[in-house]
């Protein structure tokens, strides 16, 4: 009884008050100012939460900075690839006999400190054996070869790592890509170590050999290769984030096509990466003819060294035999490629990477060829050296192209 008296009177006072707002004069401007009021407070709401969500979970703008970030990375390390390359083959990388991060960024200013520097690397095997009668002026260009590619070494680092920081605080990064990019960071810091360690190999005394003092082909293959996963994880990455997959039936031929064009990726990888064994070994000074190796095919110090697998890594003619090997194998899996393509309805972005990338492949072995033929001359050397980062480079957009489409 007593809920139920109290229910009759607040329905009645409510009856009242409505009654009351109806004959006020007010009562409309009051209704028309309450309702504009809070369809205003609602808007201002709704955009307020979309652009917080806007800046903390990364969208489509914020992935084509990242992607136009790690694609000028990629082409960061392929100029530190490029200025490598033309380190050693101007044989200027053991002119810095000692590695500091801070304090070696600042090149000698003065006469006694050249001099000083100089006096450092004439206790060395390279000066004590090769260069003995090099005068100052020559040891400051071997000089500032080397310190401009570890500068620029250290210029990819920052380019690195400052961005990175920059794009997690402002939430640029999804989950994977957090520790993708941690992933590249540790890469290069990686990479930077590597290089000193390859170095130190070309310092060391080494009384029980007869050769000319040079990098360790292990440390060198190993820095080079460290560089090419960089480059090639940098590429990928960014060219995922820039080029939207093509939506394309999973057919069978299509499936094959994808493991052909994988395949052809490694081997153009692992060709670039025997280069450095013959870099490392001067081996494209060994037999500079073509088809033939001198009078041979196969020629007859091919396994003189014992055990037989230390030949495919210290004799130079197996090592060049090798390149020659996996340079011919890239350019028949690329022509294959490419005609297997041309059967198949692809987008045509993919068809223009499959069909640059067999351009490429007969242009680098073309270089190839007039390297060896001209006893490696360093300007066609060092273009030989780019054109393989370039054909690598191609095979990566070729394999962006078909990728299949996320789920």
């Amino acid at each position: 009884m007593l809920l139920s008296s109290i229910r009759t009177t607040m329905l009645c006072g409510c009856r009242s008050a409505s009654k009351g707002f109806q004959h006020s004069g007010r009562s409309p401007q009051l209704r028309q100012w309450l309702v504009k009021r809070g369809q205003s407070t609602i808007t201002a709401e709704a955009e307020a939460s979309s652009a917080t969500a806007a800046a903390a979970v990364p969208n489509a703008a914020t992935n084509r900075i990242v992607g136009r970030w790690l694609l000028g990375c990629s082409g960061l390390v392929v100029g530190a690839v490029v200025l490598g390359g033309v380190t050693r083959l101007t044989e200027s990388g053991l002119s810095m006999v000692d590695w500091h991060l801070v304090r070696e960024m600042k090149p000698p200013q003065s006469q006694a400190e050249w001099e000083a520097e100089f006096s450092k690397y004439q206790q060395f095997p390279e000066f004590k054996i090769m260069n003995h009668d090099m005068t100052l002026p020559e040891f400051k260009f071997i000089f500032y070869m080397e310190w401009g590619h570890r500068m620029w070494g250290r210029l990819v680092g920052l380019a690195y790592i400052l961005p990175t920081v920059y794009f997690w605080k402002k939430g640029y990064f999804s989950r994977s890509m957090k520790g993708k990019v941690l992933g590249l960071c540790g890469f290069v810091f990686f990479q930077g170590l590597l290089g000193w360690y390859m170095v130190k190999s070309g310092l060391e005394e080494k009384p029980e050999s007869h050769d000319i003092p040079r990098v360790s082909q292990y440390r060198l293959s190993a820095h080079l290769g460290s560089a090419l996963l960089l480059y090639c994880a940098s590429l990928w990455t960014g060219l995922t984030l820039l080029l939207p997959a093509h939506k394309m039936a999973d057919t069978r031929r299509l499936m094959q096509l994808r493991r052909f064009a994988k395949g052809t990726g490694g081997l153009v990888f692992l060709t670039a990466l025997s280069g450095a064994f013959v870099a490392g070994l001067d081996a494209g000074l060994v037999y500079n003819s073509f088809p033939k190796m001198g009078d041979r095919w196969v020629p007859d110090d091919l396994l003189a060294f014992s055990p037989t697998l230390k030949n495919f890594f210290e004799n130079p003619t197996t090592v060049q035999f090798d390149h020659r090997i996996l340079a011919i194998s890239s350019l028949t899996a690329i022509t294959g490629l490419y005609l297997f393509s041309r059967r198949m309805a692809l987008p045509r972005r993919a068809k223009i990477a499959i069909s640059l990338l067999a351009a490429m492949a007969y242009g680098q072995v073309a270089l190839g060829i007039s390297t060896l033929l001209l006893y490696v001359p360093t300007p066609l050397a060092a273009t030989h050296q780019s054109g393989s980062v370039a054909l690598l480079s191609l095979a990566i957009w070729v394999l962006a192209e078909l990728r299949k489409m996320p789920k």
